[in-house]
């Protein structure tokens, strides 16, 4: 089975590898130690709603935690918080546990975290529950072009 983010980065023709994992428990801790990859390398892919009702993406590796002060701070916006599992679905068009920002339904600006961007590849859902793609930072980056800031909880 193929998801619209297998699409996306295959029409871009950004090379990737697929990670496919039965998941029996949600999570991005979970996945790694199936797959056997570093946690801080898996990237949770978060939706957020501001205070104007605009959706966004906000990227954090698995052994982060998203500032709601600092993204909201990024985006310049008084207040971020967590938008709804319906929400998020509604807006992706996928469903929690396999939303990502590639192929999501509507194109979402999108924060990535500092930390992440700095790791040399990158592993993120592909849009579908058990389905992730591993892919060189560099060119995540070129195709989601999402603004990189600090946006971890110290």
């Amino acid at each position: 089975m193929t998801t619209r983010g297998i699409e996306q980065i295959k029409a871009a023709g950004i090379a990737f590898r697929r990670l496919d994992y039965e998941p029996l428990k949600d999570g991005v801790r979970y996945a790694a130690g199936v797959l056997d990859i570093p946690f801080h390398a898996v990237v949770k892919s978060l939706v957020f709603a501001a205070d104007d009702g605009q959706f966004l993406f906000a990227l954090m590796t698995g052994d982060g935690n998203v500032s709601t002060k600092k993204l909201a701070r990024a985006i310049g916006r008084k207040r971020v918080q967590p938008a709804s599992p319906h929400d998020a679905e509604r807006v992706t068009g996928y469903r929690v546990g396999g939303i990502s920002p590639l192929g999501s339904r509507r194109a979402l600006p999108t924060v990535l975290d500092a930390h992440a961007a700095d790791e040399p590849w990158l592993v993120i859902n592909a849009g579908d529950r058990g389905v992730l793609v591993r892919l060189e930072t560099a060119d995540l980056i070129a195709l989601i072009a999402p603004q990189i800031a600090d946006i971890r909880v110290e």
